[in-house]
């Protein structure tokens, strides 16, 4: 295994000199070509930087309001109704907006419930299997400019419910 941690760690810097000796070769100014990009980066980055501080905000609202524990308690009764571990309803409800804060919510149910649990394992499954669905719109859309996003929510949204009721299904058929 000490071949594989060699060739991980050699692996950025040959490709970064694969590039720069490529755009020589080929009579590329490489460093003009690195400001260019980066000036590119910099433009999308103020471009999109509204969309992610508005949702940001957003997230953050929901939470300290309460809210989140309000529609937990309410979806409760339907989760019991579908086998879905109540635990895990939180994790359901922020999964789709915010990728760090889903995070930190999954964290509290491994260590509340523990990884081989029931709802460890659903939150596990849900968490590899679902997409930061209003973040990767605001950013990506944001990015190149997409305003029409009409079909993209709706889709994303069953894309997003499938993974969460497949996730408690998925984890029932294999560890039963």
């Amino acid at each position: 295994m000490e071949w594989a941690n060699s060739i991980s760690e050699l692996a950025l810097p040959t490709v970064v000199a694969f590039i720069a000796l490529w755009g020589l070769c080929h009579r590329v100014p490489v460093f003009d070509a690195f400001l260019e990009g980066a000036a590119g980066g910099v433009k999308t980055t103020l471009r999109v930087l509204p969309a992610l501080v508005g949702l940001m905000t957003a997230v953050e609202m929901f939470s300290a309001s309460g809210a989140l524990d309000v529609l937990t308690w309410a979806l409760k009764p339907l989760a019991d109704l579908m086998n879905f571990p109540a635990e895990v309803i939180p994790l359901t409800l922020l999964r789709p907006v915010s990728g760090s804060g889903a995070l930190v919510i999954f964290e509290n149910i491994l260590n509340a419930c523990g990884p081989d649990s029931f709802a460890g394992r659903v939150a596990s499954v849900l968490q590899g299997s679902t997409e930061t669905t209003f973040y990767t719109i605001a950013i990506y859309y944001g990015a190149v400019k997409v305003s029409r996003t009409r079909h993209t929510l709706p889709a994303a949204a069953v894309g997003d419910l499938t993974g969460f009721l497949l996730s408690a299904l998925a984890v029932r058929l294999f560890f039963g």
